[in-house]
């Protein structure tokens, strides 16, 4: 299972302008975690100490997917199917104009 995380897609970018496109995903570059296996060659950012804590006592559940609600916060979701659903809710609509 590749991590495809879209903040190591946007790591790797140099003209990111805050709206990640579907040709951002499928451009091939070291941390772009959608097309290459495995871990980027670097960290994607400089972690602070509340990151570290989560890391080390890690909330309860099965989260395996998140997605932005473009609000400063997230949507954890433990399957694949919820998480599609919350893309749509949070990404897709957004990005649609709807």
């Amino acid at each position: 299972m590749r991590l495809q995380t879209d903040p190591t897609v946007i790591y790797g970018l140099s003209d990111f302008d805050g709206n990640l496109t579907r040709a951002h995903l499928e451009t091939k570059h070291p941390y772009n975690t959608y097309v290459i296996s495995g871990l980027p060659p670097g960290p994607i950012c400089n972690p602070g100490e509340e990151a570290i804590k989560a890391v080390l006592y890690p909330a309860p559940g099965r989260y395996l997917y998140f997605v932005s609600k473009n609000d400063g916060t997230h949507h954890f979701s433990e399957t694949l199917a919820e998480h599609n659903r919350m893309v749509t809710r949070y990404q897709r609509s957004r990005n649609s104009g709807s």
